[in-house]
């Protein structure tokens, strides 16, 4: 009996809104992929989804924030895109500060579980 078991505890965040699921990793993760291509078609294609299933997920964070997460940019000589707003570059900031509250607070629980 002196094999000592490792335990973790593992937690997943996402944040409801009234209507339904608002923000979790996914979603996150095509934020960032906006911010970075400039573009909801390209950060769909990094994420291997489709470019209507990214478009209906920001939409979806959209209606269900306070203000938009994401700004479709017209077209022109340079071609149109998408930009996170300022709620959507604060959406980002603030999931990744309470996932990392939540996961230290894990870690701690971690540290005590002995069955």
């Amino acid at each position: 009996m002196g094999n000592s078991k490792k335990y973790s505890v593992e937690v997943r965040l996402w944040i409801e809104e009234t209507e339904g699921p608002f923000l979790g990793i996914g979603k996150i993760w095509l934020l960032e992929n906006i911010r970075k291509t400039g573009s909801i078609t390209n950060a769909a294609k990094e994420m291997k989804m489709s470019y209507r299933q990214a478009w209906q997920l920001v939409e979806e964070m959209n209606q269900r924030a306070e203000s938009p997460l994401v700004e479709k940019l017209l077209g022109g000589k340079g071609g149109g895109g998408a930009k996170l707003t300022e709620a959507g570059e604060k959406a980002i900031d603030v999931f990744y500060e309470i996932e990392k509250r939540i996961k230290d607070f894990a870690l701690k629980e971690t540290q005590k579980l002995k069955f």
